[in-house]
């Protein structure tokens, strides 16, 4: 969904396309492309709601309905406007994804690999943009649409053996599904009751103690929470991620590259996987925090070099002799930011929610910061251009680099570590009172 309108909007706005049979403006290509995140972002919300009622499994297999359905419109399209209404819907079905799969995730995982497998939600979301850069590039627009619809379903084919979130389940006062859930997840071998033990009290302490939604929400460690989560987002979208793989072909061209704008695309999204492969790896040893700081020290680096190469390049022209003597800057600077990107910005802020949250408010957290990152990914995409053209492309990148130097700041006076820690660590970090729990502890 996220990669399709790379290949596939650059065919289909040419004068001569024939791949659907009606025409398509490049401004009509531009509401195509940028379509899903509303669709995303008016999800964002109610799905929060919907997979505490239904459960995160039901929640996911019922996604599978739009999601076939919006590629169906979309194979199908025969005018503009139901091109439009199919890529809504799957921004709909993929923008709910992004708010249950990380929560469900999050839920199942073990906390010593919570990270690594919170990573691997952007490492699978960067597997399937290189999915349809390669494939989309090389397939006629038909073949491609349709290995789109087949690939929900072969998900719900799947996904329908697998087990409820035991968080979810004991939550729900289920607790012989739970257990049942742990087994399969943790093997016949592992010793569940001590885990099981551990969510029953947790869930018990959220009854006993139980506040309304509005006093969950205005605890000072759910304010700081939710404080982190939104910034996060907000700095991942205002990273400049947008800009850098926008300008991707202009960059290879600058760079002397004669290479197609397909190839560039791919090199890219190769970039992304192993550089988000590598974060899996590495985000529960080094740690969020460490990545993240180097994460917005490199991306600032690499927008401040683009920003000189292309402010030249604006003022002396494409030819002059100080920009050729340069033209290596932009693909190292390119490549250097994706990797930091990919490391550090790109899955993390997935993960704050699921780490920092305690249950009564992480599906509303997470629905909220997700709407929140879609609107702003709507926002960049559609005035990237206009700014361009108002500010230049060089005062772009600078603007990108200014905005990284503030997040830098913030995460290193204001996000915590999160590694290895439990909930209720990571609540008195946030600035929970202690008293409650050692209570608890007391009556145990």
């Amino acid at each position: 969904m996220l990669g399709w309108s790379s290949p596939v909007v650059y065919k289909i706005v040419q004068p001569n396309s024939t791949d659907y049979n009606f025409p398509v403006t490049e401004a009509q290509g531009d509401w195509v492309s940028s379509l899903i995140n509303l669709g995303a972002a008016a999800v964002c919300f109610p799905i929060g709601l919907i997979m505490d009622a239904i459960g995160r499994k039901k929640t996911m297999l019922f996604l599978v309905v739009p999601f076939t359905l919006g590629w169906l419109l979309i194979t199908f399209a025969t005018n503009v406007g139901m091109l439009m209404v199919g890529r809504f819907i799957t921004g709909v079905a993929g923008g709910a994804f992004c708010v249950t799969a990380p929560a469900y995730t999050s839920e199942i995982a073990q906390d010593s690999i919570r990270g690594t497998l919170g990573s691997y939600f952007q490492l699978m979301i960067t597997i399937g943009i290189l999915f349809a850069y390669a494939v989309g590039s090389y397939t006629s627009v038909l073949a491609f649409n349709i290995l789109c619809t087949i690939i929900p379903i072969i998900f719900g084919i799947i996904f329908f053996f697998m087990p409820e979130s035991p968080n979810y389940l004991v939550v729900k006062g289920q607790n012989d599904a739970a257990r049942e859930a742990l087994i399969k997840l943790r093997g016949s071998g592992y010793d569940v009751d001590t885990e099981l033990n551990g969510l029953k009290l947790k869930a018990e302490e959220s009854r006993n103690n139980q506040v309304s939604f509005r006093s969950a929400i205005t605890k000072k460690s759910a304010l700081k929470a939710i404080f982190i989560c939104y910034a996060l987002m907000l700095f991942q979208q205002l990273s400049g991620i947008n800009a850098v793989i926008f300008n991707s072909s202009a960059i290879f061209a600058s760079a002397g590259a004669s290479i197609s704008s397909a190839i560039s695309s791919i090199i890219i999204g190769v970039i992304q996987v192993v550089a988000t492969f590598i974060s899996s790896l590495v985000v529960d040893k080094l740690g969020r925090r460490i990545l993240l700081l180097l994460s917005a020290l490199v991306m600032c680096l690499c927008s401040t070099a683009l920003g000189v190469f292309f402010f030249l390049q604006d003022q002396h022209g494409a030819d002059s002799s100080i920009v050729q003597s340069m033209s290596w800057l932009p693909l190292l600077s390119l490549s250097l930011f994706i990797i930091a990107f990919s490391l550090g910005f790109g899955p993390i802020p997935w993960m704050m929610a699921g780490d920092l949250c305690m249950i009564d408010i992480k599906a509303f957290v997470g629905s909220t910061a997700g709407t929140l990152n879609w609107l702003l990914s709507f926002t960049v995409t559609s005035t990237f251009n206009s700014l361009n053209f108002a500010i230049g492309s060089g005062q772009v990148f600078w603007l990108f680099a200014g905005i990284m130097v503030i997040g830098f700041i913030f995460i290193f006076f204001i996000v915590p570590e999160t590694k290895g820690k439990s909930i209720a660590e990571i609540q008195l970090m946030l600035g929970e009172e202690p008293q409650q729990r050692n209570v608890e502890i007391n009556k145990k």
